[in-house]
């Protein structure tokens, strides 16, 4: 548990870190989705994703890999996307007991994707807040504010370039 703490303490410091001056500039929508650019490919942004969730003791549940599924399905022209779920149960459950319905929105989703416009590669989740606010949950704000914090964490896994 204490390990555990400690990597949560981690992220938290990191992602306060990248808010004061990180190299990446998050971007969220009306939609509360969140979005980053990645400093990577596709593979390597999924890969550096996965290895921090890994890193974190954070559960990892399943990687969709939606390009394929569209090109399986014969549906032409889907850039590529890969979606992520993830989570830490003992966070993430104690939603379910302020509303039984946030469980729509976990276990966590983190979407890579190829960005129409700048043929870069970004990396999307839904902010928090906005899941809070969406399921009249104001009982948990220090719960909320750890997996927004956490989530930045990872994402940082993949926005920030390795110094050469």
């Amino acid at each position: 548990m204490s390990n555990c703490f400690t990597q949560l303490c981690a992220a938290a410091l990191l992602a306060f870190s990248l808010a004061l001056g990180g190299t990446a500039q998050a971007e969220t929508s009306p939609a509360g989705v969140i979005v980053v650019p990645s400093a990577y490919g596709m593979v390597e942004t999924v890969e550096r994703l996965k290895k921090d969730i890994a890193a974190k003791g954070i559960t990892f549940f399943a990687e969709i890999d939606q390009g394929a599924l569209a090109a399986v399905a014969g549906v032409p022209n889907v850039r590529p996307s890969v979606l992520l779920l993830f989570g830490n149960p003992p966070l993430g459950t104690q939603f379910l007991l302020a509303n039984q319905q946030a469980g729509l929105d976990w276990p966590v989703r983190m979407l890579v994707y190829q960005d129409e416009k700048t043929r870069g590669i970004m990396v999307a989740w839904t902010d928090f807040a906005w899941i809070a606010k969406r399921h009249g949950i104001a009982s948990q704000p220090a719960q909320f504010k750890m997996a927004t914090e956490v989530a930045a964490s990872i994402a940082s896994a993949a926005t920030a370039a390795v110094p050469r």
